[in-house]
């Protein structure tokens, strides 16, 4: 009898129920182990759970790309100020007295010189934003490991629970062909109801535990999508803007000093258009960013209910 009760009583706690490893050996009354089953398994489980989900909830919303929109929209509207058009200025012994080509010239010089300050503080945004990311992350991956941890927690409780109440049923059918009184017969009955108890609360759990894997991917696959476009900032648009410095400044040189540039203006005006392309997808994509983060945080605030209806 001692041994039974010791037995009994290990099964009071979630860690020593995913531990346990034997199966009951004699047919005893689950009575008080269900009870404490259903309102104590995995609850130190869902305890952390319901504050790493506040903090990744909290992280997601604290990662704002707005300072980066407004400096990528600066740059679009920068750019079709610079009209190439100033360079082709024709004219006589008249307009080369009165200085007109030269005033032209200097006005697509200093097109180009508010162009490359939208483009500097472009830049500066985005190292800016990388360093903060970079450190955002590094608190959201170490976040994810416990919340990853905790779930998986009670997915090994649910298993053991799914085990351990097949035991029981089975014990109770075998007691309830050897009930030989009404007294009896209403004993199994009455563990029996309390074996329905046993499995809405797994169902609980189950619930729970499939909703915070799915977090944990969408949060995973955010990640991803956050990373990818930090790197196009980092990569593709910084690359863009070297290839239409490469390309543009010399005619601005040139136009500074009040002369014509004695060059095609073909390939920088295709350069130049490729930047536009770069930051008009550069927005589109820093948008939808922002949206990913809304939906992130959404999902880990449509965790609470789970954790509630399991607390």
């Amino acid at each position: 009898m001692a041994q039974d009760e010791d037995r009994t009583a290990s099964l009071m706690t979630p860690a020593k129920l995913a531990q346990a490893g034997s199966r009951p050996k004699a047919p005893v009354s689950p009575a008080a182990w269900l009870d404490k089953m259903a309102s104590d398994a995995g609850h130190q489980h869902v305890r952390r759970l319901a504050e790493l989900r506040a903090d990744l909830q909290a992280q997601a919303t604290k990662r704002d790309f707005s300072p980066l929109a407004k400096d990528l929209d600066a740059v679009a509207a920068a750019l079709p100020q610079l009209d190439f058009g100033l360079l082709q200025q024709k004219g006589g012994l008249l307009a080369r007295l009165s200085g007109k080509n030269k005033n032209t010239f200097v006005e697509f010089a200093s097109q180009f010189d508010a162009i490359d300050e939208t483009l500097d503080q472009l830049a500066k945004q985005g190292k800016s934003l990388q360093a903060k990311l970079a450190e955002q992350a590094a608190i959201t991956d170490r976040t994810l490991v416990e919340f990853e941890v905790e779930f998986r927690g009670l997915e090994k409780i649910i298993d053991q629970g799914a085990r351990w109440l097949q035991d029981m049923r089975n014990q109770l059918k075998t007691r309830e062909a050897e009930a030989i009184d009404d007294a009896a017969r209403a004993q199994v009955r009455q563990d029996a109801q309390r074996c329905e108890v046993l499995v809405s609360r797994l169902k609980q759990l189950r619930a729970l535990s499939t909703a915070a894997h799915e977090c944990q991917q969408q949060a995973q696959a955010t990640a991803a999508r956050r990373a990818s476009i930090a790197q196009s900032l980092q990569g593709t648009v910084a690359e863009r803007a070297k290839q239409w410095r490469t390309r543009v400044t010399p005619l601005a040189n040139a136009a500074r000093d009040g002369e014509s540039p004695g060059l095609s203006l073909e390939a920088p005006m295709d350069c130049h258009r490729d930047l536009q392309l770069c930051i008009k997808d550069a927005i589109a994509d820093c948008a939808q960013m922002q949206s990913h983060e809304k939906e992130l945080a959404g999902t880990f605030e449509g965790l609470a209910p789970h954790l509630q209806a399991a607390g």
